[in-house]
């Protein structure tokens, strides 16, 4: 049985490593891109690293998946895994916005039992146990419930034109922090169409499903972890209610996009 206490106070304690390296508290950062598009910083790293000495000591029988840690097949070998992205949202990071979080689940035979979301920069502690509900800094959270799909309140900078029926609310570069979004009902609808991998979304996704949340891939198919191929196509977090009319509108182009 885990330390849930223990679990949640390693995460605060690296969300308050990162608040200590956060332009936007005015303090210097080294960044650089690890390939083209995909940034990263020396935060990233510490954070990565302070993650798994403590979480491998909390619970050492489970594996380890990170964007930040080199992928190794022996945490196939076991039911249980953390995933975690020590800085989801590390454009708004380098950027002094506070967008970001740190971003902790662990899966059990493919599915997240626990998550945990820090955003300090916003003064925020997001969790979730599996069939026990969903917090924002102790208060349960209750996801949208929405029934209509036009106007439904979409986290993004702007919209295809076929989507122009959507309602564009605040975007946080932080993936979680959007899907979150949909958990404290401030939007509605979170979708992409890429390949994303399980770490951006474990923690965030059990968040939202424990808040009443419908969550799948962008074809409507339930999200399994910790797979040899680490990696989804698409993510759709939305309303029950509008679920059907999401992956109706998406089919065409998550189809499409999906082959490449």
């Amino acid at each position: 049985m885990i330390d849930t206490m223990r679990f949640e106070q390693i995460c605060r304690e690296a969300g308050h490593m990162a608040l200590g390296r956060w332009p936007g508290a005015g303090h210097a950062l080294k960044s650089w891109e690890k390939s083209p598009g995909s940034p990263v910083c020396e935060a990233d790293l510490e954070v990565d690293a302070f993650l798994k000495r403590e979480l491998g000591a909390l619970l050492p029988a489970a594996g380890w998946l990170s964007e930040e840690t080199a992928d190794s097949a022996e945490r196939l070998d076991g039911r249980l895994v953390w995933l975690v992205d020590p800085i989801d949202g590390t454009r708004d990071f380098i950027r002094g916005r506070s967008g970001w979080a740190v971003s902790v689940a662990l899966v059990s035979g493919g599915r997240p039992l626990i998550g945990t979301l820090v955003a300090p920069a916003r003064s925020e502690v997001w969790s979730a146990v599996a069939g026990k509900g969903a917090w924002l800094n102790g208060e349960r959270l209750a996801a949208s419930t929405r029934s209509r799909f036009p106007g439904a309140r979409v986290p993004a900078d702007s919209l295809a034109k076929p989507d122009r029926d959507l309602t564009i609310v605040d975007k946080p570069n932080s993936i979680a922090l959007r899907v979150a979004m949909v958990a404290n009902d401030q939007a509605d609808l979170v979708a992409t169409l890429r390949w994303g991998y399980e770490w951006d979304i474990a923690a965030a996704a059990l968040i939202a499903r424990e808040a009443g949340a419908r969550v799948t891939d962008a074809f409507g198919h339930p999200l399994v972890y910790n797979k040899r191929d680490p990696r989804a196509f698409g993510l759709l977090v939305c309303a029950p209610a509008i679920h059907g009319a999401a992956v109706e509108r998406l089919a065409d182009r998550a189809a499409e996009l999906s082959r490449h």
